[in-house]
């Protein structure tokens, strides 16, 4: 099946370097797995991310490509960018999540790489993500984005601030945990 082809920039500031926002592909696995190998407390408990070996990387790949091949899930790899315009280190994943032509709300979702948090990366990728999903989805009835998040993640509570107005508090669902 075919890769899609999108991509997304978002530009470099004084203190930042430029971010590319890919779709991930299968040649992603052994980077993907290397972020789950390493030890990394924040992403798995804010995360479903379950990602520790090749096998599992490759799993997880195969069912984003197929969110883009269905029309429902768009996740993309986040990168930061050298000067030159050549992709960097991977940072993150950013996703817009159950679009439906004629449903006007849709979810967004993120995380990012231990290496890169605490840089304003999420917070640039969501911006980038927002105003694509707008400009690609609007037409077909996209009013609304959600982003849901667990108000103990100070962190991600940050990242939502600077993008979204708080509209409500859902109750909490000790089974689920943020998924992106």
């Amino acid at each position: 099946m075919p890769i899609p082809t999108t991509r997304l920039r978002a530009t470099a500031t004084p203190t930042a370097p430029a971010l590319l926002l890919r779709p991930w592909t299968p040649e992603d696995a052994a980077g993907l797995a290397a972020l789950g190998r390493r030890d990394d407390a924040a992403l798995r408990r804010w995360t479903s991310f379950a990602v520790d070996d090749e096998p599992s990387a490759a799993r997880w790949l195969r069912e984003q490509q197929q969110g883009w091949e269905q029309g429902h899930r768009y996740a993309f790899a986040v990168e930061e960018a050298h000067p030159s315009g050549t992709p960097g280190p991977l940072a993150g994943n950013v996703v817009l999540k159950d679009v439906a032509p004629g449903t006007a709300s849709a979810e967004v979702g993120y995380w990012t790489a231990a290496h890169a948090r605490g840089r304003g990366i999420a917070s640039r990728a969501l911006h980038t993500l927002t105003d694509w999903a707008f400009t690609t989805f609007a037409p077909t009835g996209l009013t609304r984005l959600e982003l849901l998040h667990q108000v103990d993640n100070t962190a991600s509570c940050r990242v939502a601030q600077s993008h979204c107005p708080l509209t409500g508090i859902r109750p909490a669902l000790s089974l689920l945990k943020s998924v992106s």
